[in-house]
């Protein structure tokens, strides 16, 4: 475990570079925002395996849905120390820099690739959220709504799409759905915290990806996780995506983009 402290009021990240550089704790005054859950194929996991999903952030590149599941760089250990890392995946090289700063924890990436190469990427970050919490994006900006199995999607504006109050956490109430709303940032507000999420690229579409599962997934065994994922892209499988859905490598062979995680706490212990 790789350990990138902040100042006294910032986001302390840890990362498992042995596990798909896998961030397993963002600690803010005193609070875990990963969600965590059990999942023993996930200390195993290698290449071409199904997604096995602990919780933590995940770096998802080149796609998230379709092949390989959720990409292939949660899959594969990655190599550096301290706060450089980076993973040799079939068709590109991905980078990460993790700095930080007295209220922020700054994240740059490079991804290597020959030029045109088109991918996906998300900071796949399932977050410990109350049933209260809610997540602030502006209204009505354009979103894709997808349902939790399947490439189809339908369109709508933040915060409202086929009938659901996507910004509201919520309790268990059997479904699951993933929206991609075109914004480069967020706010999430749970009690007196909140968390932003900033996403910036040049030359790249920038969203926030919400993956809202309150206990319809899997159908098997479903449990209660919300993911709020700064992402490259508009879409969730690069497959067949439309031309300007994707990411795209420049000439150069190089493209770069910045996330910025900012905390804060109401000290009178009143929801923002």
């Amino acid at each position: 475990m790789v350990s990138h402290p902040a100042g006294p009021v910032g986001p302390r990240a840890t990362t498992d570079l042995g596990h798909g550089g896998r961030w397993t704790s963002l600690v803010a005054h005193g609070r875990d925002w990963l969600w965590h859950r059990t999942e023993p194929a996930r200390a195993g996991a290698a290449p071409g395996t199904p997604f096995a999903d602990a919780g933590g952030l995940e770096e998802c590149v080149p796609t998230v849905r379709g092949t390989p599941d959720h990409g292939d760089a949660w899959s594969r250990p990655w190599q550096g120390d301290g706060a450089r890392a980076w993973v040799q995946c079939p068709g590109f090289r991905l980078e990460r820099r993790i700095r930080t700063h007295a209220a922020e924890t700054v994240v740059d990436y490079t991804l290597s690739a020959p030029a045109g190469y088109r991918f996906v990427w998300a900071a796949h970050a399932l977050l410990d959220l109350s049933e209260q919490a809610r997540v602030g994006m502006a209204r009505g900006t354009p979103l894709r709504l997808y349902p939790d199995e399947g490439p189809a999607w339908s369109t709508g504006r933040w915060p409202t799409a086929g009938g659901v109050r996507l910004d509201e956490a919520g309790p268990a109430d059997g479904t699951a759905l993933g929206a991609v709303v075109e914004t480069p940032e967020t706010t999430v507000y749970d009690g007196p915290d909140t968390l932003t999420l900033r996403v910036e690229a040049d030359g790249a579409p920038v969203a926030i990806a919400l993956w809202r599962n309150l206990g319809g997934f899997p159908r098997q065994a479903p449990y209660r996780s919300v993911g709020v994922e700064p992402m490259l892209g508009r879409v969730f499988d690069s497959a067949g995506a439309a031309d300007g859905d994707t990411a795209c490598g420049p000439a150069t062979g190089e493209l770069r983009w910045r996330l910025t995680l900012t905390s804060s706490r109401h000290t009178d212990g009143a929801s923002p």
